[in-house]
């Protein structure tokens, strides 16, 4: 609660729950029903999940525990396409494929990807940042992450122009989100829109 209580006060357009059980950030979806109903209501709720059954993200989104399914895993497009036929609303109920950018091969499979969104990372919560000139040709709306911190970010923003910016670990100390580090980072986000 404490956590939601910083996010509401800063205000991002996002707020992200691990909802996969492997990973040390996992919550269950009883917890993140709970914490979403705390959140304002202009903070979009993003589900982030790897390589779990349709069914599962389905419930979720349907139930409206989460508004957008956040896809870290091997899903492919007849995944994507069978995920979006079980939803109630999918209009409104959105979702969202990440990638992992090592090369100009991953940005042939992006341009042709029919998520609502994409997500350009370096790997799975790795916090370390890949080649930003390597996405210079996506002409996309997308999520840029990895290795974002308040330091980067304003430079990942000028360079890249994304849509959104993503951020986990690099706004963390020993494991658990930092006040200070979240507001700094928000703080360098919104000193950077000023500036388009």
């Amino acid at each position: 609660m404490e956590d939601i209580a910083r996010i509401n006060d800063l205000q991002p357009e996002f707020a992200g729950f691990i909802l996969s059980k492997p990973f040390r950030r996992y919550i269950s979806p009883e917890t993140v029903n709970q914490l979403c109903k705390q959140l304002k209501e202009t903070i979009t709720s993003v589900g982030v999940f790897v390589n779990e059954p349709i069914y599962y993200i389905a419930d979720l989104l349907n139930r409206h525990i989460i508004t957008i399914a956040q896809l870290h895993g091997d899903e492919d497009e007849s995944y994507i396409d069978r995920l979006r036929k079980e939803l109630h609303s999918p209009k409104k109920q959105k979702i969202l494929k990440a990638f992992r950018i090592q090369s100009d091969i991953d940005i042939e499979k992006i341009q042709l990807c029919t998520a609502d969104y994409i997500l350009l990372d370096s790997g799975t919560g790795s916090g370390v940042t890949f080649d930003w000139s390597l996405i210079k040709t996506i002409h996309r709306p997308y999520f840029l992450a990895g290795g974002l911190s308040p330091e980067n970010v304003q430079q990942a923003i000028l360079q890249c122009h994304p849509f959104a910016v993503d951020v986990s670990s690099s706004v963390e100390t020993n494991g658990k989100k930092d006040p200070q580090k979240m507001q700094a980072f928000m703080e360098a986000v919104k000193h950077c829109d000023m500036k388009f």
